[in-house]
């Protein structure tokens, strides 16, 4: 294990470090890998803390880390009170918490309540038991229509493609929004409900300090006797009374949820990931529910001053009505990175995802302008480090890191890519392993390879080659979150006249001020000290494209 500070519990310190706290999420099997099996486990987390340490963030937050298939990615869960072997063992995963804590950096662990795996104990006995028993009852299970249950319930189709009812031989279905191997737990039962406090309980007394909550917005259900089609499902509105998403009866178990937070001191934290229209969000992030929630809207945004604003302005509003802090984020494991994003023309409005049609045509680099997406990425990270409220940030996002479009399909893993050919291409690419080092098998990554191929440009994103160049990606990061850290004050800001539309400017009530130039024209600063920018700044003027920090 690598040496660390003395150990301590930084929560013990402070009840309310996640108002403004900046989170640092650590897609385990792809962080770093400890033993060269070429899967990123515990202890090349341990291994890495210093690491972690030098980037000034509050928290990490780990994706699944359980017992899985990956199935999907870790999101498919075993046990829920357990570390896939793979990755590392309990004794591993405390070892690794006692290192973070003792760097004064808390751990967040992702819970995945809407299903467990098709391998999860529980399923293998609903499996083997009747219609009707107990242990079909902790899921969603109905009977097929036709003369002998054939056919599925009804013809609903699953978020990643194909049906969403999958027979089990004996004339029942069950149901699973995601993968067929996730299951959907009923959570009008008592054991699921009172299993998940357990789990809650089990790593919080383990010294974990928060849980992100997977799909928070689809646990409670109410499916009817006489299923909908559907086109039914789909069109029903979205006002708490939906059978399948945002039911406003799934409060109920996030209130149980609370009392076992708060059963600690300071009380264990929660974030909800809540696809959910943006004025249902504030219950999700309310102090008698998680806490806080999610918002992805700037993540969905294209590079503009307008869009910005707009989304900024009306997030810190929710935050204002619910009580809670908002929280900002541009990348995680389940987009494009958005220095990538960036390098692509704008949205303007469409409904698809940005990159989509990128990787759907190869993903090549080629396609990119890469120094225009890092550039707008830079900037756009800046303004979120100034902003009120948590930042979310994803491994690599530091190292200024683009996606990797072009993996052979041979070297696909995500599931989404095999149930929708020719559609989605899937997640991998956002998910290859970090560069460490600029040579070596793996870049560093570990003494082994890496279970998704890594690009040989990986080398100049590496952090060592990095952490050598003042003016790199990562040591912007570690001056902005350095920084950040001195000029946290209260969660208010005041928006400034710039006499563009295309600059974006606040000040926080300390005299932090934030200027953000969107287009390509320089822009006068206001007066002050400059603390740090994104772009060059000369005779007081920021370049286009760059975020500047100036204290009066």
């Amino acid at each position: 294990m690598t040496d660390v500070l003395p150990a301590q519990n930084p929560t013990a310190i402070d009840g309310t470090w996640w108002r403004q706290a900046s989170v640092y999420q650590i897609y385990p099997r792809s962080f770093a890998d400890a033993n060269g099996d070429g899967i990123g486990d515990l202890p090349g987390i341990t291994q890495r803390v210093p690491y972690l340490a030098s980037l000034g963030i509050e928290a990490v937050w780990l994706s699944p880390f359980y017992p899985s298939a990956l199935a999907d990615g870790g999101y498919d869960v075993d046990d829920y009170r357990d570390v896939d072997p793979k990755l590392g063992t309990l004794d591993e995963f405390d070892a690794m918490v006692e290192a973070l804590h003792g760097a004064g950096i808390r751990v967040i662990v992702d819970i995945v309540p809407n299903h467990t795996s098709d391998r999860h104990e529980w399923f293998r006995e609903a499996l083997a038991s009747p219609a009707g028993s107990k242990a079909r009852d902790r899921y969603v299970f109905r009977d097929g229509t036709g003369p002998s249950g054939e056919n599925p319930p009804a013809d609903w189709v699953s978020i990643f493609g194909g049906p969403a009812w999958t027979a089990v031989g004996d004339g029942q279905w069950y149901l699973h929004n995601f993968a067929k191997e996730q299951p959907d737990l009923n959570w009008a039962n008592r054991e699921v409900r009172d299993d998940f406090l357990h789990t809650l309980r089990f790593w919080s007394d383990r010294g974990v300090d928060g849980f992100r909550i997977d799909v928070a917005h689809g646990l409670a259900k109410d499916l009817p006797t006489e299923l909908p089609t559907w086109a039914e499902v789909l069109a029903a509105p979205k006002d708490g009374s939906h059978i399948l998403w945002d039911r406003d009866d799934v409060h109920e178990i996030y209130a149980e949820w609370r009392k076992v937070f708060d059963e600690y001191t300071p009380a264990r934290t929660a974030v909800a990931e809540a696809w959910v229209a943006a004025d249902r969000r504030a219950r999700y992030a309310s102090a008698e529910g998680l806490g806080q929630a999610f918002n992805f809207d700037l993540l969905e945004a294209d590079f503009d001053a307008e869009q910005f604003r707009s989304i900024i302005e009306f997030n810190l509003g929710l935050a204002e009505q619910s009580g809670s802090s908002t929280t900002w984020v541009f990348s995680n494991h389940d987009v494009v990175r958005h220095a990538t994003r960036y390098a692509l023309p704008a949205r303007n409005g469409s409904d698809q995802k940005q990159g989509g049609a990128w990787l759907l045509a190869g993903g090549s680099q080629d396609a990119l302008d890469r120094s225009l997406g890092l550039r707008r990425a830079k900037a756009a990270t800046l303004l979120e480090l100034a902003l009120p409220g948590s930042a979310y940030l994803y491994q690599g996002e530091e190292l200024g890191l683009q996606e990797v479009g072009d993996i052979p399909d041979a070297d696909r893993q995500d599931p989404a890519f095999f149930r929708n050919p020719g559609v989605d291409v899937g997640r991998d690419g956002c998910r290859v392993p970090l560069p460490w080092t600029t040579t070596g098998g793996s870049f560093g990554f570990g003494p082994g390879g890496s279970h998704l191929p890594q690009p040989a440009w990986f080398a100049e994103y590496s952090v060592e080659a990095e952490d050598a160049d003042p003016d790199s990606t990562l040591n912007l990061y570690r001056k902005a979150l350095g920084l950040r850290g001195q000029l946290q004050s209260e969660e208010r800001l005041e928006w400034l006249e710039t006499g563009r539309e295309d600059v974006l400017a606040f000040r926080r009530p300390n005299g932090w001020t934030s200027v953000t130039v969107f287009g390509d024209e320089p822009y006068e600063l206001p007066s002050g000290e400059l603390l740090l920018a994104s772009a060059p700044v000369a005779d007081g003027a920021l370049s286009g494209v760059g975020t500047a920090w100036l204290r009066s």
